[in-house]
């Protein structure tokens, strides 16, 4: 069955319906391409057919291109990914110029785009090259260009078309943000042109095919005079445009994201040619992008990979473990907030703490960010009595009855930690899953409390929890398959990422995280210039410097982080050089950006002023200065050797993990496609040989691990050896 069937009704207006059968949404293929392009044909050879209406079968209209078909076209080579771009443009333009005279300009047949709903990459950009764009009324649609956030941009047309469209200023936020916007936002900045009702959306776009005029179907950029919204770069207005966009782009990428460059390159290029030219110039810029290991991770790791752990790709074989009812133990900002994305996902919550005015605070903070979403127009005030009614919160741990799932989300204390798990194994039945949240303390020993322990497991939420996509599932020794798979599934159920770990202290993210910290910290003991440091992270494509993140994180919580690792690595402990800068700052009583003073000053307001000039009077600069590589690679190897061991110790088991989880959970170098992507990208050899150099300057924490060294001699990547071993398990 094909994608696109056509049929013709008797007033002849054809209808083209979009229908991915084997897909919940639309995804656009070559083959599907191929027999769209093919009915495009037989419409505008049928003399009996008057025009054409192109829409969905599906709720949504499509939600774009397939990425696994864009993944393998990389391997044809840049020819071949030039000429299968070409072939889109021409059947695109096709659709555009719908038979016309090329002189005059008439005689062609009006083609309309009716939209259910989501239109995203190919789903809009197809739209674009029709004659008008008619969406449904539907507040839940997103209509938009994201490519950009997978790290390749709108190389169908949409980068092109949309730019002409509404000039290069207005596109801007569509193009080089992923900007996303519902049918009525995108009417009112210029994307699409009409927002009927759903019932409406099918005969109001025949209505307009039957008495659409000649004019109707020209694009502005096919008349005669066209002139680019905004000014081309060669008029004064449009100069300074473009001379804004490349600082705007260059600031937000670092230099390190090549699809917002070359987008950039191809939108003015292209502005300063004939619109059939520019479409060539934007495949050009394409096909590079594609070619690019930076777009060929991203892709990788934020589409598929994500997509693959979202489906559960190692989930035990056990029976559906959905929950149906989840009590959350502890009403904090980490507890309210798993009941919140819990409760909005329609599961219905007990939340648990030691005093009614504290649980009660923990249901008003969904309460506040159900407000927030009022305020913009995202939450009605049916869903937020919906969601608010389904959390209880309570002191009785006697609500917990027909619990399915316990998150516990007390403090980071064993002890406390001990005593809530006997109540409530004490109030739940026999099947119940008991999950405790802990960002440090190993599963396993938390577990002795437990008389289930293969029913007890590790769920690791980042804070803020209804904001951070990603979640650590940890196994313990004892945990089951059944617990496993019912972490798997909640984290499903309340639309987040998740990633299964085996039991060790820091467990995965923490792990290579706080080796970052303290890498910052250990150079500004050295008298390294703390600018220096911070900005060779950003360059790098970290999203925060070490020194930031630790004071957005808490001075404090690295103090006390820092003694519980030194009591349980005891002579091992190797960060004495850190904890001096540490606990000297925490004396100082700067605690980070919660107490308005860290590495960083603040203002009155808590807004970030720049870097504390008393770290310079504390910590003298150092007279010779390292390179700026050389900082980069001592804040990048203290990351991703550790994310190495954890591989080669069986924390990880699957590299998919570690490289989604370091882009999510705290913002590894996004452009990289995480850690292991990123060691692929500049080889094991290479690796090794940095590392040698690293240890030697600076010690044994850069040394190789084994399986690195390993991979070295062998002439190995980590996709090349792990993901092989991955599908043939």
């Amino acid at each position: 069955m094909t994608d696109f069937t056509m049929t013709t009704d008797a007033d002849g207006v054809a209808t083209i319906t979009w229908d991915v059968a084997s897909k919940s949404m639309n995804v656009m293929s070559t083959e599907a391409f191929m027999a769209l392009s093919g009915q495009i044909d037989q419409a505008l050879a049928d003399g009996s057919v008057k025009g054409v209406i192109i829409t969905s079968g599906k709720k949504d209209f499509a939600g774009g291109m397939d990425l696994n078909v864009i993944a393998r076209m990389r391997a044809g080579g840049a020819q071949a990914i030039f000429d299968g771009v070409m072939q889109m443009h021409q059947t695109l333009r096709k659709i555009e110029r719908a038979g016309m005279d090329p002189k005059s300009l008439k005689g062609g047949k009006p083609i309309v785009a009716a939209l259910p709903g989501t239109a995203l990459g190919i789903g809009l950009e197809l739209p674009l090259s029709c004659h008008r764009i008619i969406a449904a009324d539907n507040p839940k649609a997103k209509i938009g260009l994201p490519e950009i956030l997978v790290g390749i941009f709108p190389g169908a047309g949409g980068t092109t078309r949309l730019v002409r469209k509404l000039g290069a200023m207005a596109a801007a936020p569509f193009l080089l943000e992923g900007k996303l916007s519902d049918p009525k936002s995108a009417k009112a900045a210029g994307i699409i042109d009409e927002v009927v009702a759903p019932e409406d959306l099918l005969k109001r776009a025949k209505d307009w095919v039957l008495s659409a005029t000649d004019a109707d179907l020209v694009k502005p950029w096919d008349a005669k005079g066209y002139k680019m919204p905004g000014g081309a770069p060669y008029h004064p207005a449009g100069f300074m445009t473009f001379v804004g966009a490349s600082a705007m782009v260059h600031g937000k990428t670092m230099g390190v994201y090549p699809a917002a460059k070359a987008l950039l390159a191809a939108v003015y290029e292209g502005a300063l040619v004939p619109f059939d030219t520019a479409l060539k110039i934007e495949a050009r810029h394409f096909t590079s992008v594609l070619m690019n290991p930076s777009s060929t991770a991203m892709i990788r790791s934020l589409f598929i990979n994500k997509e693959a752990l979202e489906k559960g790709a190692n989930r035990p074989k056990v029976e559906d473990m959905a929950v149906r009812k989840l009590g959350v133990i502890g009403a904090g900002m980490m507890g309210a907030g798993i009941a919140y994305v819990s409760a909005n996902a329609g599961i219905e919550v007990v939340l648990i703490d030691s005093t009614q005015d504290a649980a009660d605070r923990g249901k008003a903070h969904s309460e506040g960010i159900l407000d927030k979403g009022m305020k913009r127009g995202k939450v009605t005030a049916d869903k937020k009595a919906e969601v608010l009614g389904r959390i209880t919160a309570t002191t009785d741990y006697a609500a917990l009855a027909g619990v399915d799932l316990v998150v516990e989300a007390v403090f980071e204390d064993p002890k406390i930690k001990a005593e809530v798990t006997a109540k409530v194994e004490a109030a739940v039945g026999a099947d119940c899953i008991y999950a405790t949240n802990t960002s440090t303390l190993p599963i396993t020993g938390l577990a002795a409390a437990s008389s289930r322990r293969d029913q007890f497991i590790g769920i690791h939420f980042f804070s803020p929890v209804d904001k951070m996509n990603l979640v650590e599932i940890i196994r313990g020794k004892a945990t089951g398959d059944k617990a496993v798979a019912k972490a798997l599934d909640f984290v499903r159920q309340i639309r987040k990422t998740p990633i299964v770990v085996n039991d060790a202290r820091f467990f995965y993210a923490n792990r290579c995280i706080i080796p970052y910290i303290n890498e910052g910290i250990r150079m500004v003991a050295e008298g390294v210039e703390p600018v220096l440091i911070e900005n060779a992270a950003k360059l790098v494509g970290m999203p925060l410097g070490p020194l930031q993140l630790v004071d957005e994180t808490s001075i404090d919580l690295g103090v006390k982080i820092a003694k519980a690792t030194k009591a349980a690595m005891g002579k091992d402990y190797p960060d004495e050089a850190v904890d001096h800068v540490l606990f000297w700052m925490a004396d100082q009583g700067r605690l980070g950006k919660k107490a308005n003073a860290g590495f960083y000053a603040y203002s009155d307001k808590g807004e970030r002023l720049g870097l504390w000039e008393g770290l310079e009077a504390k910590y003298p600069l150092d007279k010779v200065q390292p390179s700026l590589a050389d900082v980069q690679h001592r804040l990048l190897f203290a990351q991703v050797l550790e994310a190495v061991r954890a591989l080669e110790e069986g924390v990880l088991t699957d590299i998919r993990e570690g490289d989604v989880g370091a882009i999510l959970g705290w913002g590894f170098a996004p452009w990289s496609g995480g850690p292991f992507s990123w060691l692929d990208m500049i080889g094991a050899p290479r690796a090794v040989e940095i590392c040698r150099g690293l240890t030697a300057q600076f010690g044994p924490r850069f040394h190789a691990p084994a399986l690195l060294r390993e991979m070295a001699e062998k002439g190995q990547t980590f996709y090349g050896r792990f993901a092989s071993e991955k599908a043939a398990a």
